[in-house]
């Protein structure tokens, strides 16, 4: 039998009020809360850890890709300045123009500068992958990037608060309450954008939605790696380290085609591993045993490595991160679902206001149905699960961030609200400010009305 604990109501301070609340400081909250306060919006972020980055710094997801069309750059605006920001520093590395280019992109030479990095288009299936447009980063360099645009643009951060509850009524959402170390906590705004990644601001709100779950995984970084001695024995002596890694994944259980990847600091290499499937980000028993297994997965791992592999003899874990990997937990069932057919024929929508690789996200997938003045960017935006797990990754969902901050002033301006947002104004927007909102498909782009 569950046991239940009546508590009595509580009065609640209200202790910051803007035009804009974010809840979520992770890539798409960065976007978005940025993108809103550069349209002259007052902005509030919340995050729960005391950090902002999210999965790209807190869960060391060390590599920005699938922001690629063939040749042309899809995901730019906030996204590439944040890579360009961190470049000047020496924390990010992207493939040489030169090694992108058709000629070049799918040869052994440009192969074998760029795999160990992840710089390569992972969706086509010959081999050697052809190298693309992508980023790998430093996880602080993201976060110093992060902070830096985030005080330029006088948004108004407080991190260690925990999202609670919404605050709705009449239909519409009018703020959140968190928990922190003061207490509980009410922000107020006219606008709130959900970028927890778990849908939790919609959820509380009463927003329909689906749960899934896809696989967790307990993200590290070694130090000590000679990286030039690994990648020289990887394709000098192909045979012996095909049977090697084969037994390294056997340990892992649960990886990606490279479980080690390089990181632009020396030395330094991160393992986005093990994965483990049938846990959910949404349960605490289940994250708790992820953190645990993973742990030690890595610590055999290592133990292997430093015995057997060329190059890692005197390897050691630098670090676990401190937010662990969730891919998929609460999607929305929002105004439109995004499917798989959608994702992968790439379907163009009229209402289309960012953009992934070679897909196009409308923006009626980022509004719930039952809630007013409450956008949704990031990983559980209204789609399918299989839709979902093709379009995830970091950058299109700072796209979508970016485009949430655009919608929520355009609504503001208008004095209507976020369902009934002008979308060609939103689009304009979006253009003027460096990113591209999808509004004008490419050549391989498909019309829903062919596919009806």
């Amino acid at each position: 039998m569950t046991q239940v604990i009546h508590q009595p109501a509580r009065e609640i301070r209200v202790v910051d009020r803007s035009d804009v609340v974010v809840v979520g400081g992770g890539p798409a909250g960065i976007s978005a809360a940025v993108s809103a306060a550069r349209n002259g919006a007052t902005v509030t972020l919340l995050e729960r850890y005391p950090y902002v980055g999210g999965l790209a710094a807190g869960g060391m997801v060390l590599v920005l890709d699938d922001m690629i069309n063939e040749l042309e750059v899809t995901v730019r605006g906030i996204c590439m300045e944040m890579i360009e920001r961190m470049k000047r520093w020496d924390l990010c590395v992207t493939p040489t123009e030169r090694d992108r280019l058709i000629e070049f992109r799918d040869t052994p030479e440009a192969w074998q500068r760029w795999a160990r990095w992840g710089l390569f288009d992972f969706h086509t299936q010959s081999m050697p992958h052809p190298v693309c447009f992508s980023a790998a980063f430093d996880p602080d360099g993201f976060k110093r990037a992060a902070y830096d645009i985030i005080g330029e643009s006088r948004v108004k951060l407080r991190t260690h608060s925990w999202f609670s509850s919404a605050i709705v009524e009449d239909g519409a959402i009018k703020g959140v309450i968190c928990q922190t170390k003061e207490g509980l906590q009410a922000i107020m705004g006219d606008v709130v954008i959900d970028t927890t990644g778990d849908l939790d601001v919609a959820a509380s709100a009463g927003a329909s939605h689906v749960e899934s779950n896809f696989i967790l995984t307990t993200v590290s970084r070694w130090g000590g790696v000679d990286t030039e001695a690994a990648e020289r024995f990887e394709f000098e002596e192909p045979e012996a380290f095909k049977k090697l890694d084969h037994e390294a994944k056997r340990l892992i259980g649960g990886c990606w085609s490279f479980w080690w990847l390089k990181t632009p600091l020396p030395g330094v290499v991160w393992l986005n591993c093990p994965h483990m499937p049938n846990l959910s980000g949404l349960k605490t028993e289940d994250l708790t045993r992820a953190e645990i297994e993973g742990r030690n997965r890595i610590g055999r791992l290592l133990e292997f490595a430093r015995e057997k592999l060329p190059g890692f003899e005197n390897a050691y874990v630098v670090d676990f991160a401190p937010q662990t990997g969730v891919r998929q937990s609460r999607l929305l069932d929002g105004e439109y679902v995004v499917t798989k057919d959608d994702v992968m024929n790439r379907i163009h929508f009229a209402d289309a206001v960012c953009r992934g690789r070679d897909y196009y996200t409308p923006y009626r997938a980022m509004l719930p149905r039952e809630v007013d003045q409450l956008i949704v960017a990031g990983r559980h935006y209204s789609s399918t699960p299989q839709a979902q797990k093709s379009s995830r990754e970091i950058p299109p969902c700072m796209a979508m961030g970016e485009a949430a901050g655009v919608a929520a002033v355009v609504a503001l301006n208008a004095a209507t609200t976020v369902k009934k947002a002008d979308v060609r104004a939103i689009q304009k927007q979006m253009r003027a400010q460096g990113a591209d909102p999808g509004d004008r498909p490419s050549e391989n782009a498909t019309f829903l009305e062919a596919a009806e």
